[in-house]
């Protein structure tokens, strides 16, 4: 039995790729660029650095665009995301049966003030955010703060993430993995894999 879950934000969490990547091809479009929307999610589903390192070299977008992007970005999720269903009724029920839930996320504060308005907030006892200043996933650096802090057993500590880095973050530091996936993705290096929040109480 996992005592100690870990959990991604972005694609895992909430369901925060939509509006990400609205308002990213928006940004782009006030710009003269036209991309897919399933291709700007594409690259944010393998990360947020990546995406833009990739946008930067194929149209040298600025320092003005992701600032641009990062206000209106944050303007539209406090409207528009949600939790992903079953995730309030299964951070409940780790949270209610003695066991724990923490975050961790490259994203800031705005992680934080989205559990707050989804009532969220009180099931969790530590968070990892982007002002904490680990070095990004898949490093383990801060899975092994959480470890040590909250002297974990690691064999029952387990990582929960959308994307390959979050599954990497988790092996590197020792513990176990869970892929969440709407089944088009797969990890090779996943424990385990599901494609909705209900299949976990099997598992945890």
């Amino acid at each position: 039995m996992y005592k100690h879950v870990i959990w991604d934000f972005d694609g895992t969490l909430f369901d925060t790729y939509p509006v990400m990547g609205k308002v990213f091809r928006d940004r782009l479009k006030y710009n003269g660029i036209d991309e897919p929307l399933n291709e700007i999610l594409k690259h944010m589903k393998v990360s947020m650095t990546h995406t833009i390192h990739h946008y930067k070299e194929k149209y040298e977008i600025d320092s003005a665009f992701i600032e641009k992007y990062d206000k209106h970005r944050k303007e539209m999720e406090l409207q528009s995301s949600k939790p992903f269903d079953g995730i309030k009724e299964i951070c409940e029920y780790i949270a209610t049966s003695n066991r724990h839930n923490y975050l961790y996320t490259h994203r800031g504060d705005s992680a934080i003030q989205l559990l707050k308005m989804h009532d969220l907030y009180d099931y969790f006892i530590d968070f990892i955010t982007k002002r904490h200043g680990f070095e990004r996933k898949p490093s383990p650096n801060a899975i092994n703060y959480l470890v040590e802090k909250h002297r974990m057993v690691r064999t029952e500590a387990i990582m929960i993430g959308d994307r390959e880095i979050d599954i990497l973050s988790g092996k590197n530091a020792g513990i176990a993995s869970c892929f969440f996936t709407d089944g088009d993705e797969k990890s090779e290096n996943a424990n385990y894999t599901i494609c909705s929040f209900q299949e976990l109480s099997s598992i945890l």
